[in-house]
C-alpha cells in the first residue's frame, strides 16, 4: 500500500478506506500537524460537496506506534472507532513490516495484530458495563433499560443502546435510531443497534451511528452488541456478526473485547486548496 503524500502548499492529502462499508477519510498529521476544525470535519464528511465518511480519523504521533483521533460526520469528536482503528493498524503494518502495534486514542491503548488472510485484529479493550461509566443520565439497571424494549446499555468508549428484536429487517432504522439516538437517558447521546440472534454463535444486526446515521457496519456497536448478547445469555462470548457491509468477528475475551475483518484502501487523494478555503 503506498503511503501518502506529505502535505503541501498543494492541499491535504488523505487516504479513503473502509471496514464491511464503514468509511473512512483518514489523515497521516505525524510528519505535518494538521488542525481539524468542526467545520472542516463537515465538510469533508460532505457526500455531495465533499468526500464523504462515516469517521475522519487522524493519525498523529504518540508514545506508541501511533495516537488516533477520530470525527463524525457532525464533526464532533468521537473517542474510538473500531472499524477505523483496524484500517489504520492495517495501513501502519504494511507501512512498517510489523505484525503487531500499539495504538492510542483518547480511550486508551488499543492492541492490534496482523489476523492472516488479509484480516486485521483489535483489542478494544474492556467493556464499561456500569451506567456512569457508559455514561447514562441516571443510576438503572444496564442489562435492560427503562425504555421501551428493554435495550442494553453498553459503553465501548463511546456509549451504546442495544435492542434485541426477531427481525432487524423489519425495524425502520432511519426512524427507529434517530429517535434513540437523543434519548434523555444518553447525556452524550447513543450508537443504536437492532440485533437479531441466529444462533449461540451468530447475529445479525443493524447500526445507526450518532452523529452519522445509518451505517453499513460499525466496529464498536458489534463489540456493544456482543457483549450486549452475552450477558443476556444469549449466545456465547465469541460470535461472527452480519452487518450490512458483511461479516465481522468478535471474541470477548479476559483481557478485553478482540474485533477482527477485513480492511480495504480505496484510493488516495487530495484536498485542494480552494475546497479547503471554503470551509474557512
Amino acid at each position: 500500500m503506498p503511503a501518502m503524500q506529505k502535505r503541501s502548499d498543494t492541499g491535504l492529502p488523505f487516504m479513503k478506506m473502509h471496514g464491511l462499508g464503514n468509511d473512512f477519510v483518514i489523515v497521516d498529521a505525524r510528519a505535518h500537524p494538521v488542525q481539524i476544525t468542526p467545520a472542516l470535519a463537515r465538510g469533508i464528511g460532505h457526500r455531495q460537496f465533499g468526500v464523504g465518511f462515516d469517521q475522519l480519523a487522524v493519525i498523529e504521533n504518540g508514545e506508541s506506534d501511533a495516537h488516533l483521533v477520530f470525527y463524525n460526520a457532525d464533526g464532533s469528536i468521537s473517542a474510538t472507532c473500531g472499524n477505523a482503528t483496524r484500517c489504520i493498524a492495517r495501513f501502519l503494518m504494511q507501512e512498517s513490516g510489523k505484525s503487531e502495534l500499539t495504538l492510542t486514542t483518547s480511550h486508551g491503548t488499543l492492541q492490534a495484530r496482523d489476523a492472516g488472510d488479509g484480516l486485521t485484529s483489535v483489542n478494544m479493550g474492556h467493556p464499561q458495563l456500569d451506567w456512569a461509566d457508559i455514561p447514562l443520565a441516571e443510576e438503572v439497571d444496564t442489562l435492560e433499560l427503562p425504555i421501551e424494549g428493554g435495550p442494553v446499555a453498553t459503553g465501548m468508549g463511546n456509549p451504546h443502546c442495544t435492542f434485541f428484536v426477531e427481525d432487524a429487517e423489519a425495524i425502520p432504522l432511519a426512524e427507529f435510531g434517530a429517535r434513540y439516538e437523543h434519548h434523555p437517558l444518553y447525556p452524550q447521546r447513543t450508537n443504536v443497534q437492532v440485533a437479531q440472534i441466529i444462533g449461540p454463535d451468530h447475529i445479525r444486526m443493524r447500526v445507526w451511528e450518532r452523529g452519522v446515521g445509518i451505517t453499513l457496519a460499525s466496529g464498536s456497536s458489534s463489540c456493544a452488541t456482543a457483549v450486549a448478547a452475552a450477558r443476556r445469555g444469549l449466545t456465547g462470548r465469541k460470535v461472527r456478526i452480519e452487518l450490512d457491509g458483511g461479516t465481522i468477528w468478535i471474541d470477548w475475551r479476559e483481557d478485553g473485547v478482540w474485533m477482527t475483518g477485513p480492511t480495504c484502501q480505496v484510493f488516495s487523494g487530495t484536498l485542494t486548496p480552494d475546497f479547503l478555503r471554503t470551509l474557512g
